[in-house]
């Protein structure tokens, strides 16, 4: 407040000095008297400015005095509140403590009683089924025991059989006979029974017979049909070398057992074509059947092998599915030479048709012309006749349906009928 004062004098001052700067210049005792006046007024502000300083400062120490006790008072006043909540608290924890140790006492001794409960229980299910699973186990061992005993005594009868079969396969007639079944069972699936025959002297006064010979027509009017040789073949020897030295994994085992395979067949086929290929009583070529188809395939893969049996020997091989299809071949060429021999006939057929269906038009036209006839007549009956008869009649009174009835009864009965007809 004090600075404000002095400062506000100082601006008063200025102002008169400056507003009055001319009569300053000429009067110096009036600026010497103005000079004094502002020196006391420094001197009363610096001392009212004393004062008023000693004032505050003894207002703020009685101020700091005051809030020093305030302040004591209020922190003695919140140690004890702070005491007593500490106490208060110390207690309540005592006693939450005693009462949390009692519950987990009882806790614990609630849990040591349960769990051996459940320890009791847990051992008497464990005990049962323990039994359980070991009587299962002993009962599953013993199915399987059985089970083993059972294939054991199976796996000897097969062994037995694998023997017996080894037997077979080793004996070169019963090597052929499976080939010859087999042989059979494609022929009787795709053939009819006049279309094929077995055991056929193919050779005039030979009594070498072919397993099957297939029936195709003949070339011309002298011979009915042609026979198509097919013999069955099973070089089981060679191929199984031939197996073997593919398991050996040996490149000249291969080629040897290869080369066996292949001497083998040429003299298969050359049987086939020495005994059995007879034109024109048979085809100029004959079919050779390998009744598996792993033995077909290791003769296929040798074309130069094929080429020489087809030029040589005039023999095709064949496996089990190459066979069928061309047994499906010859039976779709079966089918079509029949409908080429039976077109006659249908065409004769279609002619006695032709004849027939004319003569049951020209009837049908005089019945036609009979109906048209019949028709003028009953036109000329029901126009005609009935005007002339009901101009004749115009004259006589009719009478009604209960009079006519009573003198026609005839006509009542007939009326009585169409009135039940239209209802």
């Amino acid at each position: 407040m004090n600075w404000i004062i002095i400062g506000g004098l100082l601006i008063i001052i200025v102002m008169q000095i400056l507003l009055r700067p001319k009569q300053l210049n000429n009067n110096k005792e009036d600026l010497e008297k103005l000079l004094n006046e502002l020196q006391r007024s420094f001197d009363r502000i610096e001392k009212n400015f004393r004062e008023d300083f000693r004032l505050n400062r003894e207002e703020s120490r009685l101020v700091a005095k005051d809030n020093r006790e305030e302040l004591a008072r209020s922190l003695n006043e919140f140690r004890e509140t702070f005491e007593r909540g500490i106490d208060s608290f110390n207690r309540l924890q005592k006693e939450k403590f005693a009462a949390l140790d009692e519950r987990q006492q009882r806790l614990v001794d609630n849990t040591e009683k349960r769990l051996e409960e459940i320890r009791v229980t847990v051992d008497e299910k464990l005990q049962k089924t323990l039994n359980d699973r070991i009587g299962q186990s002993f009962r599953l061992v013993t199915e399987q025991l059985e089970s083993v005993q059972k294939g054991l005594g199976e796996m000897q009868t097969l062994a037995q059989d694998v023997g017996g079969l080894k037997r077979v396969l080793s004996n070169v007639k019963t090597r052929g006979n499976i080939g010859e079944i087999q042989l059979s069972m494609l022929l009787e699936q795709l053939l009819a029974p006049e279309q094929y025959e077995a055991n056929v002297h193919t050779r005039k006064g030979s009594d070498v017979v072919v397993e099957f010979a297939v029936k195709l027509p003949g070339r011309d009017d002298a011979r009915e049909f042609v026979y198509l040789p097919i013999d069955a073949k099973f070089p089981k020897d060679v191929y199984e070398q031939l197996l073997n030295a593919y398991d050996a994994a040996d490149p000249q085992a291969i080629e040897t057992a290869g080369k066996l395979l292949e001497t083998t067949i040429k003299k298969m086929a050359k049987d086939i074509s020495d005994k059995y290929l007879a034109p024109p009583a048979t085809t100029d070529f004959g079919i050779m059947f390998l009744p598996f188809e792993g033995i077909y395939a290791e003769v296929v893969r040798r074309s130069a092998l094929l080429e020489d049996l087809q030029r040589n020997y005039k023999v095709v091989v064949t496996g089990p599915t190459t066979l069928a299809a061309i047994l499906n071949s010859l039976q779709m060429g079966f089918r079509t030479l029949a409908i080429q021999k039976h077109s006659g006939e249908v065409w004769t057929i279609l002619g006695a048709v032709k004849k027939e269906f004319e003569k049951v038009g020209g009837m049908l036209e005089k019945a036609q012309k009979n109906l048209q006839t019949a028709s003028g007549q009953i036109e000329e009956v029901l126009g005609t006749r009935t005007r002339a008869i009901q101009r004749k009649l115009k004259d006589v009174d009719t009478l009604s349906d209960r009079e006519a009835r009573a003198i026609l009864p005839e006509i009542g009965i007939l009326t009585e009928e169409d009135e039940k007809t239209e209802s």
